[in-house]
């Protein structure tokens, strides 16, 4: 395979994994505690954290496209590739597990995506013209973060496999 075209394919894996991971994180660990602390039970909260999520979910979705594509062509080009459902090697093992991880995460987001966010919007719009009580959002708002510390938590899963995959 070209040099240039592994390359090519590397930066944008990398780019789409900051954005990822790096954004996923940086909500989670600094963004939304902050917000929490600083709003309390103020209804802006609810909208400030809404428009958070819907800036980030397409890109993350557009860099979960960008991980599959580029890393198609990376491992098309590994030597430790032997190919499909073939787990005979230590490389394919991890990256087995790497996608396993990677599944999880996907299957975290689209939850939260078309579960979980949607349901919260429901019950802010229900609340705001008094009809509901809160603790519908509270709970679905424990469950947001369940999920996305679930997905952090394999995201630190996917890094691992992935250098250990570069360590071999």
């Amino acid at each position: 395979m070209s040099p240039l075209v592994l390359a090519t394919s590397y930066f944008f894996h990398l780019l789409a994994t900051v954005v990822w991971l790096g954004g996923l994180a940086i909500l989670t660990i600094l963004v939304q505690p902050a917000a929490k602390r600083t709003l309390s039970d103020h209804p802006a909260l609810y909208d400030f954290l809404n428009r958070l999520r819907k800036r980030f979910v397409p890109m993350a979705n557009f860099s979960l496209a960008v991980l599959i594509a580029s890393g198609m062509v990376q491992m098309a080009g590994d030597e430790n590739y032997l190919g499909v459902l073939d787990f005979s090697n230590s490389w394919s093992v991890a990256m087995l597990l790497k996608h396993m991880a990677v599944a999880g995460m996907a299957i975290c987001s689209l939850a939260i995506q078309y579960g979980v966010a949607p349901a919260l919007e429901r019950t802010s719009l229900l609340i705001a013209r008094g009809k509901t009580g809160t603790v519908d959002r509270e709970r679905l708002q424990r469950r947001e973060m369940q999920l996305t510390w679930v997905n952090n938590g394999l995201g630190m899963l996917v890094l691992l496999f992935t250098a250990y995959m570069t360590a071999l």
